[in-house]
């Protein structure tokens, strides 16, 4: 089976075919970089680095490039997102910039998202982005009017072919902004003219002023990327307008195609509401750490389809974090028998259940990266060489490496689920050596018929997240996270 990816321009599955063979351009939008990355982003970019990860695991050569948006991201209310939280914190926008820039890439590598090839940022682009505007301009699709430049929405007859929108009931339930100066009110602004107090302002033939937010993306996406590229990704609030616009002006301004998949991923509720501060349901990511380890909110994510809604909830990370850390236990697992067992030949039965299990996870994800689906062959695969471990079957070493070598390929390399910490079994200060010193002191009491003591170790260990099984082949033992452990 090949890739099939959703194209939300043809509103269907479609056969993925890079424009040029074994290389793949994908274009993601940004944060405006204004306040800290919320739960949303961290689904949006766990979605889209899982996708650039599959990519790559396919064989493809990805040139993955998202921006920051640092300027020109307008508020309902006319006013930049960046120049209200300098405001609101009372710092030069250059400096807030900076400031949350870092933090958010420190939240995405805690959730282990691969960081882009490359990063532009729109104030980088401004000569670009005039560039462009002025091509529009002399094609007719846009006019200077008072020092600020729009794009005229009824020029370019194909608006509204991504969003299926059309231009006469864009103003109810849209937000367009309306100024006297426009020329239609469904038309959308290039360049902004700046007030003599605005911080941020740049020189244009128009006067001083400001890209507007969706004539950035358009600017760096081909700079990059070229025009045509592969793939265009971002949240599903972004189809309308931002998404619409890009197309609009970067097909009007070169006659050519702009981007040839679109995919979109859903929205993040929190208890079946969209997120929003206004509702006091707003969780940074920063807030989501303080109560649930990094890899179980990746997991979570990744429980769904990345173009479903995602409602978070107390007891969906709770599961989540069970489930992550059952798939965590089955690994190191593996790892032990790597270390214990004797070298010998790849068995036939393990050779096929890695072919069989690697096939199926393969289309999982060709199904338009149905993670889901991807992470229930994963559990399938733990349930097979779980038994294999239990029933103590003579598994030579080399075959034991053939299935950690699996799970590092499908957990570690395309979900991205594999950390420092995945084998490092760590819980409450304890460490792997101390863990196994406690375990091997249990076994001692047992034989010695300390029942008491070797079950006061279990329980207490128990109460620190750390569950043992006694077996035939003696005791194992894996690691849970606090929320999920035993009283």
């Amino acid at each position: 089976m090949a890739l099939r990816v959703f194209n939300s321009l043809s509103r269907q599955l479609e056969l993925f075919e890079p424009i040029h063979e074994g290389r793949v351009g994908i274009y993601v939008c940004g944060p405006t970089v204004h306040n800290d990355a919320h739960l949303g982003h961290g689904k949006t970019y766990v979605n889209f680095d899982t996708v650039v990860r599959y990519l790559r695991y396919l064989g493809y050569k990805v040139l993955h490039v998202q921006n920051i948006t640092d300027v020109g991201h307008l508020l309902d209310t006319g006013e930049d997102r960046i120049l209200k939280g300098a405001k609101r914190e009372r710092l030069n926008p250059w400096v807030l910039v900076e400031y949350y820039e870092r933090r958010f890439f420190r939240d995405m590598d805690t959730l282990n998202v691969t960081r882009p090839d490359i990063t532009p940022h729109a104030t980088c682009h401004i000569p670009e982005q005039i560039e462009l505007i002025k091509t529009l301009i002399e094609k007719g699709y846009a006019y200077e009017v008072n020092g600020s430049v729009y794009f005229s929405v009824r020029k370019w007859p194909e608006y509204g072919k991504l969003s299926g929108r059309k231009v006469d009931e864009l103003i109810e339930g849209a937000r367009v902004e309306v100024l006297p100066e426009k020329r239609d009110p469904a038309d959308f602004a290039l360049w902004k003219r700046a007030e003599p107090e605005h911080i941020m302002q740049w020189p244009s033939p128009w006067g001083m002023g400001f890209p507007g937010w969706h004539i950035e993306c358009s600017a760096m996406s081909t700079k990059y990327l070229g025009q045509p590229f592969d793939i265009h990704g971002g949240g599903m609030e972004n189809k309308f307008p931002h998404h619409e616009c890009e197309i609009a002006q970067s097909e009007a301004a070169t006659g050519k195609p702009f981007a040839k998949y679109w995919l979109h991923n859903g929205m993040l509720m929190i208890r079946g509401e969209e997120m929003h501060k206004s509702l006091g349901n707003f969780i940074t990511l920063e807030q989501a750490f303080q109560q649930y380890a990094p890899m179980t909110i990746r997991f979570f994510i990744l429980g769904s389809h990345y173009r479903s809604p995602l409602d978070v909830t107390d007891e969906a990370l709770t599961a989540a974090a069970k489930g992550v850390e059952r798939l965590y236990g089955t690994m190191r697992r593996v790892r032990a028998q790597v270390e214990e067992a004797a070298s010998g030949p790849v068995s036939e039965t393990v050779a096929g259940l890695v072919a069989d299990a690697e096939a199926r996870f393969r289309e999982a994800m060709d199904d338009d990266f149905n993670t889901a689906n991807a992470l229930a062959v994963l559990f399938d695969l733990n349930r097979e060489v779980n038994k294999m471990v239990h029933e103590g079957a003579p598994v030579s070493r080399e075959s034991w490496q053939q299935v950690d070598a699996l799970y590092g390929r499908l957990v570690g390399d395309v979900l991205g689920l594999i950390t420092p910490e995945t084998y490092q079994a760590q819980t409450a200060g304890l460490t792997e050596d101390l863990l196994r010193l406690l375990v091997e002191t249990r076994a001692e009491l047992r034989q010695a018929k300390q029942w008491a003591l070797a079950d006061r170790i279990r329980d207490r260990l128990g109460a620190l997240g750390v569950a043992l099984e006694d077996r035939p082949d003696g005791t194992t033992w894996r690691i849970r996270p606090p929320e999920a452990a035993e009283d």
